[in-house]
């Protein structure tokens, strides 16, 4: 089981709890991104640098994905993919996408994109906060306890 970071987006406070939880659970993390980062020196945490480009490093995650692995990501078209391959993703404000909810949040993105495009509403999620991140935290400390 590996857990994959769909890294250009991700919080800076969600990886740090991510290399935290590599280091202490010896698990490995993969970046994915289309520009350059910065992770720790340790043997669980590792990154990608794909090209730029639309859905690149999507693609590159939902191609190397193993069943079971975590996907840590906000978008929903890419945590569809991952879950219809078998994997598990996990949003960084702590909700986890299944087969049972993919579909629906699915729709409600596709809804709130299509009133964005229109005027109708404006703007996107609030900023993260400490509910949020103590909820993502729990989420992943349940999914390695259950991993392992």
């Amino acid at each position: 089981m590996q857990i994959w970071i769909d890294a250009d987006a991700c919080p800076k406070v969600i990886k740090e709890i991510l290399f935290r939880a590599a280091t202490r659970t010896k698990t490995l993390v993969m970046l994915v991104a289309n520009q350059p980062l910065q992770i720790p020196k340790s043997p669980f945490i590792k990154k990608t640098q794909v090209s730029a480009g639309f859905d690149v490093a999507d693609n590159h995650i939902v191609k190397n994905l193993h069943h079971g692995d975590l996907v840590v990501t906000a978008d929903i078209p890419l945590a569809d993919e991952v879950v219809t391959k078998g994997g598990i993703a996990l949003n960084p404000r702590g909700e986890l996408y299944t087969k049972e909810n993919i579909k629906e949040q699915l729709a409600i993105r596709n809804l709130h994109a299509e009133l964005r495009n229109t005027g109708t509403i404006s703007g996107g999620p609030a900023a993260l906060g400490k509910k949020e991140i103590q909820a993502f935290a729990n989420r992943l400390d349940k999914f390695l306890n259950s991993a392992q």
